[in-house]
């Protein structure tokens, strides 16, 4: 069951989506303002925000940038704002769609369907086994098992989460922020700091010698996985 949070400072709007989405089997969570949607956010870690732009206090539109600063969570913006240029500008904070006020519930459901289904398409390829870099590196989510040129590499928790995270997205910069996001659900600078000792590891243990290939260092930004996925050796 995926869980919605419909974020909107109209109560009778929330309880309108909320019997369209349970009525459609999705579990859902309400928040009226920004910082109460950033709290439940991470939290709950929805598999879906449906996020209105015009909220009291914390704008919507900073609430979407500070998700994207910690989440990849799907957003759908709901908005009376119908311009070319706000719609241009929800898609650049990272909308992955974008509904306008007055809109049909069943159209919204909808569209929450089929941002969940494209989302879980990446998700489902990661939670096979695969290889990378021409075998050198093989990740099997589901059992949490790594093998690096062959041999077995015993992981800590934190250790196998970091790497699945950047072998997500071969080639994708991920932030520090980023990364603890993915595998803490929430941000501190503490955990921040410990994700530069977390690298050390894991390359000491891939063997990933200076200098690396498989965890690269992106100067001013993070880290990425430097290999790319092997299409023709998935499991």
């Amino acid at each position: 069951m995926a869980t919605v949070l419909v974020v909107d400072d109209e109560a009778k709007l929330r309880g309108l989506l909320r019997d369209y989405l349970e009525r459609d089997g999705y579990r859902v969570l309400e928040a009226a303002d920004g910082r109460g949607a950033l709290d439940l956010a991470a939290a709950s870690r929805p598999d879906l925000v449906i996020l209105d732009l015009g909220l009291p206090g914390l704008p919507g539109e900073e609430v979407a940038r500070l998700l994207r600063k910690t989440s990849e969570v799907p957003v759908v913006m709901l908005t009376a704002k119908a311009s070319e240029n706000d719609r241009v500008m929800g898609l650049r904070l990272g909308a992955d769609d974008y509904v306008v006020k007055p809109f049909s519930p069943r159209e919204l459901v909808a569209r929450v369907e089929a941002v969940l289904r494209r989302a879980r398409g990446p998700r489902a390829e990661a939670g096979q086994a695969a290889s990378y870099g021409q075998g050198r590196l093989r990740i099997d989510t589901e059992r949490r098992e790594v093998h690096a040129d062959g041999r077995p590499v015993e992981l800590t928790r934190m250790e196998f989460d970091l790497l699945a995270a950047l072998a997500s997205r071969p080639g994708r910069a991920w932030s520090r922020t980023e990364l603890v996001g993915r595998i803490q659900g929430h941000t501190f600078e503490a955990y921040e700091r410990t994700i530069d000792v977390h690298v050390k590891n894991l390359r000491r243990k891939l063997g990933d010698t200076p200098p690396s290939t498989v965890i690269v260092t992106v100067p001013g930004v993070g880290y990425k996985l430097g290999v790319e996925r092997d299409v023709d050796r998935d499991a």
